[in-house]
């Protein structure tokens, strides 16, 4: 009885952790973090991020910690940067830099998500 207990709370501690996985990482959420940043990134907003902004991409480095969500990331990112043309790509490259944060992501409308480790 105690193997068939302890069974079944290993298997909803599983699933509890794949379903909170699963929501720690879309493109939605990305979406939502980033979006304080692109007035930044399209020039209108000057030469620096905001502290909004940059809670965005602490968060989105946050919800990136495996390979598997790096490349997730990366791909939502690289859509998102792809529907605003008007985006600046020095400004895009230079983000985590001017938000002090050290990202694997690279904000790029033609990055190879698939090269990130």
């Amino acid at each position: 009885m105690k193997s068939c207990v302890a069974a079944i709370f290993a298997l909803v501690a599983l699933v509890l952790l794949v379903s909170h996985r699963g929501e720690a990482m879309t493109c939605g959420r990305v979406d939502v973090a980033l979006a304080p940043c692109i007035g930044y990134l399209t020039g209108r907003d000057g030469d620096t991020p905001s502290p909004r902004c940059c809670a965005g991409v602490k968060a989105v480095k946050e919800m990136a910690q495996t390979t598997a969500d790096k490349r997730a990331c990366c791909s939502c990112v690289k859509d998102a940067a792809n529907r605003h043309q008007d985006l600046k790509d020095a400004a895009a490259q230079s983000l985590p830099a001017k938000c002090d944060v050290q990202m694997d992501i690279i904000v790029s409308r033609d990055v190879n998500c698939d090269k990130i480790n």
